[in-house]
């Protein structure tokens, strides 16, 4: 009796199941329908974008979200863009020293090196301002474009903090023998920008004393005697600042500008970083303008009568100054010379970026900054994060002897589409955030942008150090 009665009952708790899983997927599948014709689009999911990793920045690849305007379909990079917009969930968990790209030594040197510099007087019980309190604020003006120094020291010394939060890529250790790197915090472009005129009746200025104090400094170092300076980092961004150490100290890393004026042996690609300039105009915050609402079509404005490669900027007055849709005017900072600029590239289509004094320019990330597609005429130009960064999607190149041809460059310029703008203008909304100077520091800004460059410099450093110890230890004894 029992075997009778329990067959009949597992037939009709087996239909029964089978019947409610159909009637279930019925179900899931009219929600999905209906949800997907009527709900908005959920919050995206940042665990479901691509790697941000430094070494993988770009991600062509194509997915089915529209932005705000509903008018073109993001790429997943342009995803990744609009999230670091957001607070992220990785940004707000602490930093974990043990997880960073590489370690970094920094001396203590005496504040006349660093803050000392901006005014800031040492309580005795330490050389380093305690940030949790104020920091010491750095100069305006164009005083702001080099200070790349500010920044990167303001980043190790909050590197180790136990409330620090956000991206650490540097992270700074005591012990400079589990370092990769030494950091030098010299304010070098600083020193050029403020103490570079003898003051009477000193002899030599404060600016070139700091600089023979340092290259001593650093020679009585065991971390220099180690490696001979090949692992130390030297902030030299203002193309005049360490001018008369950089040849004591050419066995470093130099983070700079350009190369414009260092000869090849003392400054190269190969061992040294090109970094930024902050920008000192005014970011275009919820750009959502289109090619017809910007109405200048080029625009260049600043010093015009320059020397060595920046003749050229002479030459381009005179061809396009007559040219409808152009501004090519004198400016400077001054009598309200950065909000104007900001207006006029944030009103334009492209910015000229013209070689001055030496081949790069603060021009360059301001154009950035306003979303106004830069036309670089600079042949000798290095950029910053170019080993990971295709200029050429958000840049026009133009080189300087096409550009003086008559009407090369204004024909070139309008033969380009309104479409092919919006992709570049698109682009540089993506790109923007890599330029940004900021303190606490953000995942993949410039300051994380540059120590990721520091980062993949390491491996050749630590090869060079390497082979230079071949012999160090047996020596020989005739």
């Amino acid at each position: 009796m029992a075997n009778r009665n329990t067959q009949p009952c597992g037939f009709v708790s087996r239909k029964f199941f089978s019947c409610s899983l159909i009637l279930a997927i019925v179900l899931v599948l009219y929600c999905i329908l209906f949800w997907g014709s009527t709900a908005p689009l959920a919050p995206i999911n940042s665990s479901l974008l691509p790697n941000e990793k430094a070494f993988s920045l770009i991600e062509n690849q194509r997915i089915p979200l529209r932005d705000e305007m509903g008018d073109h379909l993001l790429l997943n990079h342009e995803i990744s863009s609009l999230n670091r917009n957001q607070p992220e969930e990785q940004e707000l968990k602490k930093c974990d020293p043990s997880k960073a790209l590489f370690k970094v030594f920094m001396y203590d040197m005496p504040p006349e090196f660093h803050f000392g510099l901006l005014g800031w007087v040492a309580d005795g019980k330490s050389v380093w301002p305690d940030i949790h309190t104020k920091i010491p604020p750095y100069p305006g003006g164009l005083n702001l474009q080099h200070s790349i120094e500010y920044w990167l020291t303001l980043d190790l010394l909050s590197s180790r903090l136990p409330d620090r939060r956000g991206p650490c890529t540097a992270v700074r250790v005591e012990d400079s023998r589990e370092a990769d790197v030494v950091f030098v915090p010299f304010f070098s472009s600083l020193s050029y920008n403020r103490y570079s005129k003898i003051e009477p009746p000193e002899k030599i200025s404060r600016n070139k004393m700091l600089q023979q104090k340092l290259v001593s400094y650093l020679a009585a170092q065991e971390e220099w005697k180690r490696s001979n300076g090949m692992d130390h980092i030297i902030m030299a961004h203002h193309p005049n600042s360490m001018l008369f150490a950089r040849t004591s100290l050419w066995h470093c890393m130099f983070i700079l500008a350009d190369f414009g004026r260092y000869i090849p042996y003392v400054a190269n690609v190969e061992k040294d970083v090109i970094a930024p300039y902050k920008h000192v105009i005014k970011t275009f915050v919820n750009d959502t303008s289109t090619y017809d609402d910007r109405p200048t079509l080029l625009y260049f404005q600043g010093a015009i009568y320059r020397k060595d490669g920046g003749k050229i900027r002479q030459e381009l007055f005179y061809l396009l100054r007559n040219e409808k849709d152009v501004h090519f005017a004198f400016g400077s900072v001054r009598v309200n010379g950065i909000n104007k600029a900001s207006q006029g590239m944030h009103s334009s289509k492209f910015c000229l970026n013209i070689a001055g004094d030496t081949p790069s320019s603060n021009r360059l990330f301001d154009a950035i900054a306003s979303h106004c597609v830069p036309v670089i005429i600079s042949d000798e130009i290095e950029l910053p994060f170019e080993d990971v960064l295709d200029y050429s999607e958000f840049c026009v190149f133009v080189s300087a002897s096409d550009a003086v041809k008559k009407g090369f460059l204004m024909k070139l310029i309008r033969g380009i589409s309104r479409e092919e703008w919006t992709r570049m203008w698109r682009k540089l909304k993506e790109v923007e955030d890599y330029f940004e100077f900021q303190y606490p520091s953000r995942k993949d800004d410039a300051v994380q942008m540059i120590w990721q460059a520091v980062a993949r410099k390491v491996p050749a450093i630590r090869l060079k150090v390497h082979k230079s110890r071949r012999f160090s230890r047996f020596k020989s004894g005739r």
